[in-house]
């Protein structure tokens, strides 16, 4: 049996992300109200997105933006792209017709 390595509870991902955000902060060598300041958040709200502790999206982007990590956006979602016969297919659609043999009554009695 294989078992997927990658689940995570919500928990667990907060806390990732929060581990992975506390390690970029010390790497680019700032102090949490340093940080806090740049994001323009508080000191609080970054410590709770570094523990793990619930945060808003709102925190989570300006904390990103102030570390200067927007590439993180594109591998959280890349764009797309859509194929020309997609294009095609999803724009023109052509009306059903109904077909109907010869000699027939449209309300299906024979004259």
């Amino acid at each position: 049996m294989i078992f997927n390595t990658d689940y995570r509870t919500t928990d667990e991902w907060e806390s990732l992300i929060g581990q992975q955000i506390r390690a970029e902060r010390i790497a680019s060598n700032l102090d949490q109200a340093h940080l806090a300041n740049l994001a323009n958040i508080s000191i609080g709200a970054l410590s709770n997105l570094e523990r793990g502790k619930g945060s808003s999206l709102k925190t989570l982007i300006s904390v990103i933006k102030a570390l200067g990590r927007t590439d993180w956006f594109q591998a959280l979602a890349p764009p797309l792209e859509i194929s020309p016969m997609q294009l095609l297919t999803a724009g023109h659609k052509t009306p059903r017709r109904r077909v109907r043999s010869q000699g027939q009554h449209p309300l299906g009695d024979s004259k």
